[in-house]
C-alpha cells in the first residue's frame, strides 16, 4: 500500500527559528564586542542559519521521525480500516494521538459490537434450529410409524395424519413470520396506508380470538364504551395483526377468570396510543428488554406449550416501527402487563 504523507513543517521551522535567533545573537553580540556590528551582514547570516537550519531539520524529521509515524500507521492499517488507511498521514504529534485514540476507541466499540452480535447469532440460531427441530420431529414420527404398519389402521391413521399436517401448518407459520420480519427489516414490505376506525378493528380482534380467551374464562373488553370511531393512519392489516399478536399473547400468559382491556387514548393533537392491559402473570424486568428479540420466551419450558411461533411480539415490534411509531411495554411481576403503540391520526391536518 503506497501511504501518502501529509507534511507538516511547524517542528522544523519553530527549531530552526530557535537555532536562527540564537546563532544570529551570539554571531551579533561577537561582532558587536571584537569588531564593529553590521546589520547586513547579521541578516544575511540569520537567513542562512534559518535556510540550512530547516533543512537539516526538515530532512532529519524526513529520515527519523516519518519513518516512525509511518509505522505506526502500518501497524494500525493491518485491522483493515478504510477510513483510517484512506487519511494522509500527519506528521504532528498531537494530531496523530488524537487520531490512533479515536480509531483504537472505535475499534473497541465495534470489537464489543461484534461479540454482541456474534453471542445474539448463536442464541438465534439455536432458538431457530429449536423451534424448527420440535414440529419436524413430530411429523416425522408420526409419518415413521404409519410406514412401519399403523396406514393399516383406519383410525390410528387419520389421527396420525391430522397430527402430522399441525406440525406442518406450526413450521408453515414459523416461516411466514421469518419471512413477513426479514422483509420488514430490509423494507421489501410494502405498507399499504389509509384511514380505518381502530376501534372497530379491535373490536374483530375480539370477535376473532373469543373462542381462544373463553377457554381460559379471560374476558375481553374496552375500558369504556365508544360511541365514536377513532379514525388513525396506517396500514389496517398490519395493525390488526400487532393487536392480534398483543391480545393472544395476553391470554397466553393470562391468569384464569382473569381480563384483557383495551384503551384508545389522545397523546397528543397528532397521535393516539392504544394500550392493551392484563392481570396476568407479569414480567420480570431482567426479561424486559430482551421481549421483542426473535424466539426469546420468558418461560422458556411452559410457553412452548402455548403454540406460536415465538416470534409475534417481534413481528409487532418491527411493524410498528416501520409506521415511524413507538411501542411501550410496562410491566410488574405477578400483577401484569400493559403494551402500548401510537398511531398517527386521520384528521390531524383537517
Amino acid at each position: 500500500m503506497t501511504i501518502n504523507f501529509k507534511k507538516t513543517y511547524r517542528f522544523a521551522v519553530k527549531s530552526a527559528l530557535y537555532i536562527t535567533l540564537f546563532s544570529t545573537g551570539l554571531v551579533g553580540f561577537l561582532t558587536h564586542l571584537f569588531f564593529s556590528f553590521s546589520y547586513q551582514f547579521s541578516l544575511i547570516f540569520a537567513l542562512s542559519i534559518a535556510a540550512f537550519s530547516f533543512i537539516v531539520i526538515q530532512y532529519r524529521v524526513e529520515r527519523f521521525i516519518y519513518k516512525k509515524v509511518k509505522k505506526i500507521y502500518d501497524d494500525v492499517s493491518l485491522l483493515e480500516s478504510s477510513t483510517f488507511r484512506n487519511q494522509p498521514i500527519t506528521t504532528d504529534m498531537a494530531t496523530l494521538t488524537r487520531e490512533v485514540k479515536k480509531f483504537a476507541t472505535d475499534k473497541k466499540l465495534e470489537i464489543e459490537t461484534l461479540k454482541v452480535r456474534e453471542e445474539y447469532r448463536r442464541e438465534f440460531l439455536g432458538n431457530v434450529s429449536h423451534e424448527l427441530k420440535t414440529p419436524l420431529f413430530m411429523v416425522q414420527g408420526y409419518l415413521s410409524t404409519l410406514l412401519d404398519g399403523a396406514m393399516n389402521d383406519k383410525t390410528i391413521r387419520k389421527k396420525y395424519l391430522e397430527r402430522a399436517e399441525k406440525g406442518v401448518e406450526r413450521l408453515i407459520y414459523i416461516v411466514q413470520d421469518l419471512d413477513m420480519i426479514s422483509k420488514l427489516e430490509i423494507g421489501e414490505l410494502n405498507l399499504e396506508i389509509a384511514e380505518f376506525d381502530i376501534v372497530k378493528l379491535v373490536q374483530n380482534v375480539f370477535d376473532l380470538l373469543e373462542m381462544k380467551a373463553s377457554k381460559k374464562d379471560i374476558l375481553l373488553m374496552f375500558d369504556m364504551k365508544y360511541n365514536k370511531p377513532v379514525m388513525v393512519v396506517g396500514d389496517q392489516e398490519k395493525i390488526q395483526q400487532v393487536v392480534m399478536n398483543l391480545i393472544v399473547n395476553s391470554i397466553k400468559y393470562g391468569k384464569f377468570k382473569g381480563s384483557t382491556e383495551v384503551s384508545i387514548e389522545d397523546l397528543t393533537d397528532e397521535k393516539v396510543i392504544v394500550r392493551i392491559t392484563d392481570n396476568g402473570e407479569g414480567i420480570e424486568k431482567k426479561n424486559i428488554s430482551r421481549l421483542f428479540e426473535r424466539f426469546y420466551r420468558v418461560d422458556k419450558s411452559g410457553a412452548r406449550t402455548e403454540g406460536g411461533s415465538g416470534l409475534g411480539l417481534s413481528i409487532v415490534k418491527h411493524i410498528i416501527e416501520a409506521h415511524d411509531e413507538k411501542i411501550y411495554i410496562d410491566s410488574s411481576f405477578g400483577v401484569g402487563s400493559e403494551f402500548s403503540f401510537t398511531l398517527e391520526k386521520a384528521n390531524k391536518n383537517k
